[in-house]
C-alpha cells in the first residue's frame, strides 16, 4: 500500500465519523467518561426541576466543566427546567443528562426540586370543603 493509498484510507475513515451538518460525533459515554449512574439517581426523574444556584455565575470561568455542563447551567439560569426538557433542549439522551446534572449537583452549581407526588396532594373533597367554608364566611 502506497503512502497516498494509506492517506486516502485514513481520510475515508475520518469522513465516516464526521457529518458536515452535525459536526464531529461525540459518543454519549465520552461526555460522561463512561459513567451511566450518578449518586443523585433517585432524585432525577423526568419531571424533576433543575435550578441554577446563585453562585453558578462563576461556571463560565471553570475549566473543569464540559461544554454540556455549562449549557445545562446556562439554560437553568434562565428558568428552571425539567430533566426531560434539558435532554430535549440539548438533544442528548436522558441518561447522559442525568449524569451531567449529578456532576453539577456534586459541584453545588444546581439544585433539584421535585413536584409534590399526586398521592401527597390534598383530596379534592377536602379542597371543596375548604372553598365552601371560605364562601360561607
Amino acid at each position: 500500500m502506497s503512502d497516498q493509498d494509506g492517506r486516502a484510507a485514513r481520510d475515508r475513515e475520518a469522513a465516516r465519523w464526521f457529518d458536515d451538518d452535525a459536526g464531529p460525533v461525540v459518543r454519549p459515554y465520552a461526555m460522561t467518561r463512561g459513567r451511566t449512574r450518578t449518586t443523585a439517581e433517585g432524585r432525577l426523574d423526568l419531571i424533576a426541576q433543575v435550578v441554577a444556584e446563585s453562585r453558578a455565575q462563576e461556571t463560565i470561568d471553570d475549566q473543569t466543566l464540559s461544554p454540556e455542563h455549562v449549557d445545562i447551567v446556562e439554560l437553568c439560569r434562565q428558568a428552571p427546567l425539567s430533566v426531560a426538557e434539558l435532554a430535549a433542549e440539548l438533544d442528548l439522551p436522558v441518561g447522559v443528562v442525568r449524569v451531567l446534572i449529578g456532576d453539577l449537583l456534586d459541584a453545588e452549581l444546581v439544585h433539584v426540586s421535585r413536584p409534590v407526588p399526586p398521592a401527597e396532594l390534598p383530596d379534592e373533597k377536602v379542597l371543596r370543603e375548604v372553598i365552601d367554608g371560605l364562601r360561607a364566611l
